[in-house]
């Protein structure tokens, strides 16, 4: 099955990654055109548009580490607003599509809203990526100084903290510093692959509450 990429339709086969020159503008235009309808993931980088069409797993992998995460908040009673795949705008950069993204600190700032803007609203305090093909740039989350960004990874889970205008490497969350997320994490994403995620999930849970 070819890809279709026209003004109205993204439609790529599963798994499939498409590069093409465009220019910033083009790559606004294609955003606004599409709005919500896309159902790949797009960034524009190096004068290039990336579209990617998810694998079923990397959709498994991106929805049990968000459930993962509110386990946590639960766990640690913190509140907030979740978000799944969307694109973060600002003006002038190129937007940036994570997985899931969650508003904790600041989470009665986005209630009710339909639309998020950047250069108005406060970033997430957390966005999270599942890569299967090394489509995340860290560099391209820094003009919106997301507090912490987690990618997962070929098994494991790279946590990354906005420090003095750029992002660093970290082996603890400071949203969960009690709870090795680090070791923890890689565990039952790839658990929820072979056994469920429901069964997962409540096993995580167990293993919290201990």
């Amino acid at each position: 099955m070819l890809p279709t990429i026209t003004p109205d339709i993204l439609d790529l086969p599963a798994g499939t990654r498409v590069e093409f020159p465009a220019t910033f503008a083009e790559y606004e235009a294609l955003l606004d055109r599409l709005g919500d309808r896309a159902a790949v993931r797009m960034r524009f980088r190096d004068n290039q548009i990336l579209l990617m069409a998810p694998l079923p797993e990397h959709g498994n992998q991106a929805d049990i580490l968000s459930d993962l995460v509110k386990a946590m908040l639960r766990k640690t009673e913190q509140d907030w607003q979740g978000y799944g795949v969307m694109t973060l705008r600002k003006r002038g950069v190129p937007g940036v599509e994570p997985d899931a993204c969650f508003y904790i600190q600041n989470w009665r700032a986005v209630l009710g809203k339909r639309r998020l803007d950047l250069d108005v609203d406060p970033p997430p305090d957390l966005a999270l990526e599942t890569d299967l093909t090394s489509f995340t740039r860290i560099e391209d989350y820094v003009p919106f100084e997301i507090p912490e960004v987690w990618i997962y990874k070929a098994g494991r889970l790279e946590i990354y903290r906005f420090v003095s205008g750029r992002y660093l490497e970290q082996k603890n969350s400071s949203i969960f510093p009690e709870i090795p997320v680090q070791v923890l994490l890689p565990v039952y994403v790839k658990r929820a692959w072979q056994t469920g995620s429901s069964h997962t999930l409540r096993e995580f849970e167990r293993v919290l509450e201990a």
